[in-house]
Order: structure tokens, then C-alpha cells, then sequence
């Protein structure tokens, strides 16, 4: 059984290690974090915190029976009804369902308990897995756009 958790203080050091573990499998499709982030990652993980605190943002991990943190699923830029959804999975638990568990479970949240009316999400051209579980979800392409030089695809979901 997984358990979708809002993020709390108390997850640093397994969100940390999640992400240190994945780096360099996120590194294949998305752009690394940078060893900045690491060396300040519990200074990030407070800033995180204060923002979800003040409802700009809403995240979310994605926990395995043992407590392990097996990926992320975020809501940010909370404005107007709207917010920008991004996930990250362990490679170790992909092509089990795991993401499209995660994103219908936030989208939820954020029709349900966060009352949001829209959500975007992006995922690079190549990104195929990401892209399916887009699709899978009820996301619909809406556009392109460019962002840090990699072609990446929009889609918009109203709930």
C-alpha cells in the first residue's frame, strides 16, 4: 500500500535521500538539480515549507509500506483557482501505476481539498512515461513552450 503524504518538516531526510538516490535517473529526462541544491537541501526543503504554509504551494510524497519515499507530486504557483503540477518517481518503482496513482490522487486534492479549478503540467517531448501519464489522466495538449532550451509540451486540465 502507498500513501500519499503532505510534505512536513519531518520528511527531510527521506526526501533528501529519495532524491539523492534518483538523481541521476531524473537527470535522463529532466535538468539536474545542481550539487547546490543538496548542500542547502534543508534550507530548501524550510523555504518549501513556509510557501506551502502560506498556500502558493501544495506537496505532496508519495510513501511505500516501509515509510521510504518513492516520489513526489506537487502543486505550485497556487494563484486564481489555478497551479502547475510536477511529479518524480523512484526508478525503482516505475511502470507499476505508481505515477498515475499519484497525479488522480492530487488531482483530487486539488479539486477537493485545495478548491482548484485548473491544472497544467508539462513534460519534455522525449519524456514518453511522463507523457502517457498525462494523457492517462485526463490531461489534454494545449500548446508548446520553451523553457530552459528543451522543447516541452503543455497540457491543461480542468477539474
Amino acid at each position: 500500500m502507498f500513501e500519499l503524504q503532505r510534505v512536513r518538516p519531518d520528511h527531510a531526510p527521506a526526501l533528501l535521500e529519495f532524491e539523492l538516490a534518483n538523481r541521476e535517473f531524473f537527470a535522463r529526462t529532466i535538468d539536474d538539480r545542481g550539487d547546490e541544491y543538496f548542500a542547502r537541501f534543508d534550507e530548501r526543503h524550510a523555504a518549501l515549507i513556509a510557501e506551502q504554509e502560506a498556500g502558493t504551494c501544495h506537496f505532496h510524497a508519495l510513501v511505500d509500506e516501509q515509510g521510504a519515499i518513492v516520489g513526489r507530486f506537487n502543486l505550485v504557483d497556487v494563484a486564481d483557482g489555478s497551479a502547475e503540477l510536477g511529479y518524480r518517481l523512484a526508478e525503482r518503482v516505475t511502470g507499476r501505476g505508481l505515477a498515475k496513482l499519484g497525479v488522480r490522487r492530487v488531482i483530487d486534492l486539488a479539486r477537493d481539498d485545495y478548491g482548484l479549478t485548473t491544472l497544467t503540467a508539462g513534460a519534455g517531448r522525449t519524456n514518453l512515461a511522463s507523457l502517457a501519464v498525462l494523457r492517462a489522466t485526463g490531461f489534454q495538449v494545449s500548446g508548446d513552450s520553451d523553457r530552459g532550451g528543451i522543447r516541452h509540451i503543455r497540457d491543461l486540465k480542468t477539474l
